[in-house]
């Protein structure tokens, strides 16, 4: 039996899985940056920018239901790589087009649609993947180094993109294609360290068998609907240039250094997460870190000093880590790796939604409130969220470890089996 102070290092699997993942989540924040970019120097119109969000939305919503089917139907690491080719060759395609100034509006948002269905069928089997490829007694750490692949992504990735945009949109996208090669091959050479299940049949019943399981296991429901509410009303990222130039007085330069805060501070966190083991009261860790997500939030609104407010969004970035920790190793932790796939994918909507409505809700409380209105409406709203999931899920509160208990493992297993 490994034990928890096993270092992932000795786990050449997960160690593949975590150079893929910085390979590719460099490649689609280069490639996201480029896409902005070039659009917007084509069509000069900043209506257009929204229907980036728009062409990546709808496969990501409408296709994750039987994106988790997939994922739980067939071998994962083979639909990651698919997915991976796939998005490949529609960034070769938009580094070709670019070099031979072949390209226009349309043609990027085709590709851009292409590459987010073929992410929304990668994303559920990726995330299904890291159970198979850690022991259980180390999965926390395995949650907390791969989030940080993705923190270090989302603070670099923009940066490097931005640098090599200056030799043209070609460049960005062939040095995305490079990444994404680098990633496809070490996902070709992935090896379990788990063996994964057998696959049952695919009905009808077992494409909505992840709704169901989630509804069933009051747990899993309480921590993915305390990430959708907390995110719908937390998030200050989309006023970010309003509090940047009006409030804080700051430039380009500025609104950069708000955005990148709550990364390093995700960043920074989730090293830390790595060498220490989550042990016990879990569950009230997880609220009171919401908790001073949502405080923080209230600081950043409440601030009109340049390091206050990179303070208080670093501290949000790092406090949203350690929920998120927690709250993905309980997901993998209590659903059986039969579900997995589908429970990722529902988990992956309520995120998408979340993510997206949440920047919707901050724009229409500001035109009502204000700026500033808007986002302590949010840190408020967050806080009333937590004392409200205390309330509705006290199982959760009272929970003392990751990982469940044997009869409760056994509980979730008959649960999915009935949802097969």
């Amino acid at each position: 039996m490994p034990s928890s102070t096993d270092s992932l290092l000795q786990h050449r699997a997960f160690v593949q899985f975590w150079f893929a993942r910085i390979a590719s989540g460099f490649g689609f924040q280069m490639l996201s940056v480029a896409v902005a970019w070039q659009i917007y120097a084509i069509t000069g119109r900043a209506l257009d920018l929204g229907l980036i969000g728009l062409v990546q939305f709808f496969p990501s919503v409408l296709l994750a239901l039987p994106a988790g089917h997939v994922a739980d139907q067939f071998e994962r690491r083979r639909v990651v790589l698919l997915g991976q080719v796939v998005e490949w060759c529609a960034i070769v395609l938009l580094a070709l087009l670019s070099f031979l100034h072949g390209i226009d509006e349309l043609g990027i948002l085709a590709l851009v649609f292409v590459i987010s269905t073929a992410k929304a069928f990668e994303s559920p089997s990726m995330s299904s993947l890291l159970p198979a490829l850690v022991p259980p007694a180390v999965l926390p750490r395995a949650v907390a180094v791969s989030g940080s692949a993705f923190q270090m992504a989302m603070v670099l990735g923009p940066a490097v993109g931005g640098l090599l945009y200056v030799a043209g949109p070609g460049v960005v996208y062939a040095t995305a294609a490079g990444l994404y090669l680098i990633a496809a091959t070490l996902m070709a050479l992935l090896r379990y360290e788990q063996a994964p299940p057998k696959r049952e049949p695919a009905t009808l019943k077992s494409l909505f068998a992840g709704v169901h399981f989630i509804r069933e296991r009051k747990d899993v429901l309480g921590v993915i609907s305390l990430d959708l509410f907390a995110v719908l009303f937390g998030g200050a990222t989309a006023l970010l240039p309003i509090f940047a130039r009006d409030i804080l007085h700051t430039g380009p330069w500025g609104l950069g250094l708000l955005r990148a805060a709550p990364a390093v501070g995700a960043l920074l966190m989730s090293f830390w997460l790595a060498r220490h083991d989550l042990t016990r009261r879990v569950g009230m860790i997880m609220f009171g870190s919401v908790a001073g997500f949502g405080v923080a939030t209230l600081v950043f609104a409440l601030s009109s000093w340049m390091w206050l407010s990179l303070l208080a969004l670093f501290a949000a970035g790092a406090f949203d880590m350690v929920s998120m920790v927690i709250r993905g190793s309980m997901v993998q932790l209590d659903t059986p790796d039969a579900m997995r796939g589908r429970v990722n994918a529902v988990n992956s909507i309520f995120i998408n939604t979340s993510n997206q409505l949440g920047e919707f809700e901050s724009g229409l409380a500001a035109a009502w409130l204000g700026a500033v209105g808007a986002v302590v409406l949010g840190g408020v709203g967050t806080l009333v969220v937590v004392g409200a999931w205390m309330a509705m899920f006290p199982t959760l509160r009272r929970r003392q470890r990751l990982h469940l208990e044997p009869e409760a493992i056994e509980a979730a297993e008959d649960a999915g089996a009935k949802t097969l």
